[in-house]
């Protein structure tokens, strides 16, 4: 029966909202080949500065930061794209907040990221040992209004392809915050403050935690996150998000 229904559905959302790539409009994906083969995938892991972010290069550096961002919690950042420069790039996160587009994207843009760790040597084994993934949380309404959250999908496609676990209850967003969009760097600070809470902290005490979002833009949300993760013993916390802004 279920999987009856589930047909049904597929078949409803394919006739009332056909799939279109969101660069070409080419019928049958979200990407075509020829649009995602003007995406620039980044090669390189960077900084956690917001100007004028370095260059970093693992193999001599344990932790994605220069001297400048070295007091962070984040202890890096995994990310495929550069937000401002493209506008399918902008297309892509935008569409994966909403249905019914999300599950879709969810693969699509799991899959960038695996060529961004692929290109940039960051797919070997042992970065991944003994690591978990987290997704960033919604707060209660949001995630009631949306009926999923976009973080969380992006995970569990990231998980089948890392072969890691996801811990989706371990973070939780306890207040309603103002979007962020016309928030300087210090008003989010501010705005984020002591919106998150862990529930169950025994689940990320060894290894490393990977902290996952759609975009980072000034880092203002992951590296709360990242505060309150390390209050709870975590000894790594690094962020992925499919595009970064800056």
């Amino acid at each position: 029966m279920n999987k009856i229904r589930g047909k049904i559905k597929d078949f409803l959302l394919e006739l009332f909202f056909p799939i279109f790539c969101l660069g070409c409009q080419k019928e049958g994906t979200y990407l075509c080949e020829d649009c995602k083969a003007t995406l620039e995938i980044s090669g390189f892991q960077y900084c956690l500065c917001n100007k004028n972010p370095l260059k970093i290069n693992l193999e001599l550096n344990k932790y994605g930061k220069c001297n400048r961002c070295t007091n962070k919690k984040l202890s890096g950042l995994y990310f495929a794209l550069a937000y401002k420069e493209s506008t399918l790039t902008r297309k892509l996160i935008h569409q994966f907040k909403y249905q019914p587009y999300i599950k879709d994207l969810a693969k699509t843009l799991a899959l960038l990221l695996a060529e961004h760790f692929l290109i940039s040597g960051s797919n070997k084994k042992d970065v991944w040992q003994n690591s978990v993934l987290v997704p960033v949380p919604l707060d209660r309404k949001k995630l009631k209004n949306r009926g999923y959250n976009q973080a969380e999908e992006l995970s569990k496609e990231l998980s089948k392809i890392l072969q890691i676990p996801v811990f989706s209850d371990v973070l939780i967003k306890t207040k309603t915050t103002k979007s962020q969009i016309e928030l300087s760097g210090k008003e989010r600070e501010q705005n984020l403050k002591n919106a998150f809470m862990v529930k169950n902290p025994s689940a990320i005490a060894q290894g490393k935690v990977f902290l996952v979002d759609d975009v980072y833009t000034t880092g203002s949300t992951m590296e709360e996150c990242a505060r309150i993760l390390k209050e709870n013993f975590t000894k790594e916390i690094w962020g992925i998000t499919i595009a970064r802004e800056g």
